[in-house]
């Protein structure tokens, strides 16, 4: 392989953005990711909240 070769394959390499679709893929999902397990861990917080105060006030009565 010549010098020539090399340039153009390296060239070749850095001007493909299909590798770079597939991280920015990765990059979204695991952002979901975290924002569904935030959302549900907020969420399991509030519905634990209301099934304590129901049982405290059916207990009180």
């Amino acid at each position: 392989m010549n010098m020539q070769t090399i340039k153009a394959s390296v060239m070749k390499f850095v001007k493909d953005e299909d590798g770079l679709t597939i991280v920015e893929y990765a990059v979204a999902g695991g952002l979901i990711t975290l924002f569904v397990v935030g959302a549900f861990q907020l969420l399991g917080t509030a519905v634990q909240t209301n099934i304590n105060d129901l049982t405290t006030a059916v207990n009180a009565r």
